[in-house]
C-alpha cells in the first residue's frame, strides 16, 4: 500500500533488486534443455522468460513462470511485490530490461554461474523520457 500510495503520486524511486538464475551442483540448480544449444544459452533463454514476465508487468505471469521453471531468482519476492503494487495503482507502467550478462558462460555441466539482469520501470506517460535519460552519453 505505502508503494502503491507514494509511487504514483510523486517522484519516489523504488529499487527492486536481484540476481536471476544461479546455475550448477552448488546451487543445486542445473536446468538444461539442449534444444536451447550451450548450457549458457539454455540459461539465457530461461532468463529470458522471467523477463518477458516482468516486462510484461504481470506479476501473475512471474509467479506461474517461477512455480513452472524454479528458476532461482533470489529477489523473486521484492520483483514480485513491486510489478503487484504498480498493478495495483491501476496507471499503466512500461518497464524496459537494458542489460543481460552472466558471470561465466558454462559450457560443461560441472560450471557454474550466475546470471544479472538490469531494467527499469515508469508510467507510460513519463517511460520516454526515462529512455532519453538512460540513453544520454
Amino acid at each position: 500500500r505505502c508503494v502503491q500510495e507514494t509511487g504514483v503520486h510523486g517522484e519516489t524511486l523504488f529499487v527492486a533488486s536481484s540476481d536471476f538464475c544461479h546455475w550448477g551442483a552448488r546451487f543445486d540448480f542445473c536446468y538444461y534443455n539442449e534444444k536451447d544449444g550451450k548450457i549458457y544459452e539454455s540459461i539465457e533463454k530461461l532468463d529470458r522468460q522471467g523477463m518477458n514476465a516482468i516486462e510484461n508487468n504481470s506479476p501473475d505471469e512471474f509467479h506461474d513462470y517461477l512455480e513452472k521453471t524454479e528458476n532461482t531468482i533470489c529477489g523473486r519476492h521484492p520483483i514480485t511485490l513491486l510489478l503487484a503494487a504498480m498493478k495495483s495503482t491501476g496507471a499503466k507502467f512500461e518497464t524496459k530490461f537494458v542489460n543481460y550478462s552472466q558471470s561465466g558462460k558454462v559450457t560443461d555441466p560441472s560450471d557454474s554461474s550466475v546470471s544479472y539482469a538490469s531494467a527499469y520501470s515508469a508510467k507510460q506517460s513519463q517511460f520516454n523520457q526515462l529512455c532519453l535519460l538512460y540513453t544520454s552519453p
